[in-house]
């Protein structure tokens, strides 16, 4: 039973996606002779950890047979202004905790458990660990590699061609491989990124259509989309580019030099985009410098801890030059 309700911890974790930001997508249950007597989840940046939002919503007295599932090792320590949650589990009654995974965040990593356990509290775990690390492991390579976690995305013919010989946009990959990237890959990350040469020949939106995105947590409207980030030193991009002109405006980042064209980074951002000027290192990016303002919180932004990187050839060959490149896939079209 335990994966049975572990699974409904990660059903409830994924509500979060898009709003958590550089914090993990946290889903928890209470579960009382083996049905769900209460849920809760991480529902946005700064907001309830799961724990405490399942916790005050509970309107059942905790009796001792009571057990507390969530995905994540609870936290231990204080979070600007969110309280360790094994003290709100501790102050709850509850005497069971299952968890699926160790949060890799050095001032928990174990200690969350230990706390919970000199409590007296029964702790078990970690459960469905590969699943639970899947889902949240934008968040563990934050804690580990201090970047979010890039995934790269190539679609091809089975002869090799990613575009026609005049290097215009060529359709390559069926409806069912774009519902599936679309559902798979582009709206489980948090961001999509791709060089400005992809904007300049093939106007992409870089949206997630197919499916509409899932309602939001909060009920009304849709989740956000995922960002849209363009890696453009020069700012090449037109004005009329649709990631910089449409109704997800907001949601686009350009990333350029500094010595970049003043007059057009104000004209982009009057528009509400993000202009971000980024320091040069060997004819690309420093790496380190855009990480770190990534991972940066700042009123509405929460920090990207995931990137699908979808193009175009030489972006794919920087992130594979300088080792970033966690996972890869490729479509294959006719």
């Amino acid at each position: 039973m335990h994966t049975l309700f572990m699974r409904r911890c990660l059903e409830l974790a994924e509500k979060g996606r898009g709003k958590t930001g550089i914090n993990p997508m946290v889903g928890a249950i209470i579960v009382r002779d083996g049905k769900v007597l209460s849920e809760g989840f991480h529902r946005e940046f700064g907001k309830a950890h799961a724990e405490c939002d399942l916790l005050e919503k509970n309107e059942q007295k905790i009796s001792s047979n009571d057990i507390l599932y969530v995905n994540l090792e609870p936290c231990c320590h204080t979070e600007k202004k969110t309280p360790p949650c094994t003290d709100r589990i501790i102050k709850s009654g509850i005497k069971h905790v299952v968890f699926g995974m160790c949060d890799p965040n050095p001032a928990v990593a174990g200690r969350g458990v230990e706390a919970l356990r000199k409590a007296g509290i029964e702790v078990l775990g970690p459960v469905l660990e590969d699943e639970c690390l899947r889902l949240n492991r934008g968040f563990v390579s934050l804690q580990k590699n201090h970047r979010p976690w890039i995934t790269l995305k190539i679609a091809r013919t089975v002869d090799g061609k990613i575009a026609n010989d005049d290097r215009s946009m060529m359709k390559i990959t069926s409806e069912k491989q774009n519902s599936w990237a679309h559902t798979f890959l582009r709206a489980r990350h948090d961001a999509i990124l791709v060089g400005v040469g992809t904007i300049l020949t093939d106007n992409s939106r870089l949206t997630v259509r197919s499916p509409t995105p899932n309602p939001s947590p909060e009920g009304g409207g849709e989740r956000m989309q995922p960002y849209r980030i363009i890696l453009d030193s020069k700012l090449q991009i037109p004005l009329t580019a649709t990631v910089i002109s449409d109704e997800h405006v907001s949601r686009t980042i350009v990333i350029c030099a500094p010595d970049a064209d003043r007059q057009k980074k104000s004209e982009i951002e009057s528009r509400g985009a993000v202009v971000m000027e980024c320091l040069m290192k060997e004819e690309t990016f420093d790496w380190s410098i855009l990480w770190t303002m990534l991972l940066t919180s700042k009123v509405s932004f929460y920090g990207i801890s995931s990137i699908l990187v979808e193009g175009g050839p030489k972006t794919w060959e920087r992130f594979r030059k300088a080792g970033m490149v966690d996972e890869e896939v490729t479509l294959l079209g006719a």
